[in-house]
């Protein structure tokens, strides 16, 4: 008989970054997943494998700008993230304010990215899940811009973006992922005042993202 050795972070997480989407080949590239890139660009910036599967989610533990962090991608469905959400926040005694969520917002220009401190789900069922289920609307998050729809929300969401588009979202994800770097470096003001202004920000100095 093989006995398994349960992994555990070494560390308790000070951060938990949580990108929506759905799972699946199919949903690749959609505009509903623009969450699930944001993590897979710090994944690949922090060297953080995305190697666990458990609470309903693949998720990896590591450093960014010297502090321990989850990053997280829901495996339920975009409907039902709460499930995921609740089940990483209660495990790990995550506090709301250090709970970070990303995710795709209809209700700005492609390619525009903003922090928010706390607020409302909008129209976002992946946001009304998870206030839902945790009770509260007091954490931060950041949300991508993927348009407005001229066919359904359902259609536009689960839609793939027009060529032309790219290069915008392409930069929105990496600004996403400079802003979950200020975030922790700075804190929620601070990072606001960087990426929701419509100029270029300044981008952490490798030196810094890496002690």
């Amino acid at each position: 008989m093989r006995f398994f050795r349960k992994r555990i972070p070494i560390e308790k997480p000070e951060w938990v970054f949580i990108g929506l989407g759905n799972p699946g080949t199919e949903y690749e590239g959609t505009r509903h997943n623009v969450g699930f890139e944001v993590i897979d660009e710090l994944s690949k910036r922090h060297g953080i494998k995305l190697s666990e599967w458990k609470f309903q989610s693949n998720y990896g533990f590591g450093k960014i700008c010297g502090k321990n962090v989850l990053l997280a991608k829901p495996m339920t469905y975009m409907n039902v993230s709460g499930r995921a959400v609740s089940s990483l926040v209660k495990h790990f005694s995550i506090p709301f304010e250090r709970l970070v969520v990303i995710y795709d917002d209809m209700d700005f220009e492609v390619g525009e990215v903003r922090i928010k401190p706390k607020g409302g789900p909008g129209t976002h069922n992946g946001m009304k899940s998870i206030i839902e289920s945790l009770g509260t609307e007091d954490f931060p998050r950041i949300r991508i811009g993927i348009g407005s729809p001229e066919i359904s929300g359902v259609e536009h969401v689960l839609s793939r973006f027009e060529p032309e588009e790219m290069a915008l979202i392409t930069e929105a994800i990496r600004k996403a992922a400079d802003g979950c770097e200020w975030i922790i470096k700075e804190g929620i003001s601070n990072a606001m005042n960087r990426i929701n202004k419509p100029k270029e920000i300044e981008k952490p100095k490798e030196s810094e993202t890496n002690r």
